[in-house]
């Protein structure tokens, strides 16, 4: 008797016989054709902000990145093993996405961690010290005193996203493709207990809700996904 989680075959026979069922050409175009997303987005590895879940994505749109609080380091080409920016590379020199999204969401855990050293996720092997990347930040945002946990907390989920873009402005790719319009580089944030979805001016750095468009409808969205 096999011990792999039962919740997980349960979810896998669901999708072989709905989603992939219906999409099985699209599926089979994309393993044989290759992948072109849209975008690469850098998000958090918490269950609850699955990128193509928000943004509704089907097989083969989004190059997704996870890692603990959606850090980006800066261009560091040593001799130690980097797998964010390998994912970055490989998005961005071999896939050549034309954007880039940093997604940030609220409770984030490494978030909380960077504001409280104490924090049993920052007495790790590895997550104190990744989330050291941003001590800077973290450091001026803790001295708001005036300010809630919970609001320190959506106040640096906030500047992590732009640190993360002004660390992807360290790679070189990165600053060529912006400056000659081949990429686009984006921030947002997404409130897990709303749903909301702040997208940040690149111009100002303020977050704000976009205007959303009418949603297609259901038999719509089925032919998108379901096209080969």
């Amino acid at each position: 008797m096999h011990s792999f989680p039962q919740a997980l075959i349960d979810g896998y026979a669901a999708f072989i016989r709905g989603p992939y069922a219906e999409a099985e050409g699209k599926y089979k175009r994309l393993a044989r054709e290759g992948q072109s997303p849209v975008a690469l987005v850098i998000a958090c590895c918490d269950s609850r902000a699955a990128p193509e879940t928000i943004f509704d994505a089907g097989p083969g749109e989004l190059f997704v990145l996870r890692n603990v609080a959606n850090l980006v380091p800066t261009f560091q080409p040593d001799a130690a093993q980097h797998g964010t920016s390998a994912a970055i590379e490989f998005a961005v020199a071999a896939l050549e996405v034309e954007n880039v999204v940093v997604l940030g969401h609220g409770r984030c855990g490494g978030i909380r961690a960077a504001l409280n050293p104490g924090h049993v996720l920052a007495q790790g092997d590895f997550i104190g010290k990744w989330m050291s990347m941003l001590a800077p930040v973290s450091a001026e945002v803790a001295k708001y005193t005036f300010l809630t946990a919970s609001e320190r907390e959506t106040v640096l989920e906030r500047l992590s996203v732009r640190n993360s873009i002004n660390n992807l402005r360290t790679f070189p790719y990165i600053r060529e493709r912006e400056a000659d319009g081949r990429l686009k580089v984006h921030g947002a944030w997404f409130d897990i207990s709303t749903g909301e979805l702040w997208v940040m001016d690149p111009e100002t750095g303020d977050f704000s809700r976009p205007e959303l468009p009418d949603l297609p409808s259901l038999a719509g969205k089925v032919q998108r996904v379901t096209s080969a």
